[in-house]
């Protein structure tokens, strides 16, 4: 019997503060209208001291997990997406996999900055599909506020900090990921980078000095590297998925500006209400980006089964994805599991 892999949970979090355009004036040369006509942003969640990547993680984990009605002593697996783990080692997703009690899950990272979470995804999917998972926890989040240059205005009025998840389960419902795509093209000209902190760039006194383990992005050249990678990707995915574009429910693109998403849109021949953003509110947080829209798209819609869905991102890297996504019947999956555990308990006991 052929294997889906459905999408039966989702969450999300960010930070408590939340930094305003208007506090921003404040600490670099700016102001609110220059930051939404170039960026669409007006305010982004920024950590706090306590915060790390994977306490923002856990508690988008533990909500998703909440969705599906799943303990995470039933996971098989835990993904999760990061450019701003923790630390070096161990993973971030075996700290992520310790906070909520995944007892019997295998964990690793994926580290692919803004097209992470979407990565993720697809490998989850995969380890479904082939039966060596049953259920895969995929989690993102970013704390890119602590590597920013808060002097440098074409990166720091851009990001901020935060993180999402799904669960992916098995089931014979024919839905799942229809088609994908994923690129890359070494970024050998530094077009987007944190330089130090690596093995070629140790941290020193000197990379300190020289800002290294910051941000680094040219803008206008990722700009249009982005348009030109994401509408590719999401052609080519629905290709693969053999639909038309006027058969995707909602587009959920990476919120990064809302400039590259129009655009986007536009060269996909999609009308404004089929796209979700929510990029004014939390700015590009990272590969954190794509599931938190989706979790905030999904609490406030549900698609009815077969719905389709199209995801998009481009990253650092260079790299550059997209999935197309028929929604399953989620409360069928769900009541299922339910009533098989149910048959299997009295015989455990």
């Amino acid at each position: 019997m052929q294997r889906f892999a459905a999408i039966t949970g989702w969450g999300h979090c960010v930070p408590d503060k939340v930094l305003t355009n208007q506090d921003l004036e404040k600490l670099v040369g700016t102001n609110d209208d220059w930051i939404k006509t170039r960026t669409g942003i007006g305010t982004r969640h920024i950590a706090g001291e306590t915060d790390t990547t994977s306490s923002l993680c856990a508690v988008a984990a533990q909500r998703a997990l909440e969705r599906a009605r799943l303990p995470a002593r039933e996971l098989d697996l835990v993904i999760c997406a990061t450019t701003t783990p923790d630390q070096l080692l161990p993973a971030t997703a075996c700290l992520v996999h310790e906070k909520i009690g995944a007892i019997r899950a295998g964990a690793f990272d994926v580290n692919s900055a803004c097209t992470g979470f979407l990565q993720a995804f697809i490998i989850g999917v995969q380890f479904i599909q082939t039966g060596t998972c049953r259920r895969v926890l995929v989690v993102s989040g970013e704390i890119l506020s602590r590597f920013l240059n808060w002097q440098d205005r074409k990166t720091c009025i851009l990001h901020g900090d935060g993180a999402g998840a799904v669960v992916l389960e098995a089931t014979a419902q024919r839905c799942g990921v229809l088609g994908v795509d994923l690129g890359c093209r070494g970024d050998t000209e530094n077009l987007l980078t944190i330089a130090a902190g690596g093995s070629s760039k140790p941290a020193s006194a000197e990379t300190l000095a020289a800002g290294a383990h910051y941000v680094q992005m040219r803008g206008n050249e990722i700009f249009k590297l982005a348009v030109r990678g994401m509408s590719q990707a999401a052609t080519l995915a629905l290709s693969r998925a053999r639909i038309s574009a006027d058969e995707i429910h909602k587009v959920i693109p990476l919120q990064a500006n809302l400039r590259i998403v129009q655009a986007t849109r536009s060269i996909l021949g999609l009308p404004e209400e089929r796209v979700f953003i929510n990029l004014d509110r939390y700015g590009n947080t990272g590969s954190a980006s794509i599931p938190l829209a989706l979790s905030e798209y999904l609490d406030a819609e549900v698609p009815r089964p077969g719905a389709n869905l199209l995801l998009v991102a481009f990253g650092g890297g260079l790299t550059w994805a997209s999935a197309v996504l028929g929604w399953a019947d989620v409360a069928a999956i769900i009541r299922q599991r339910e009533q098989s555990a149910a048959l299997i308990t009295p015989l455990a006991a």
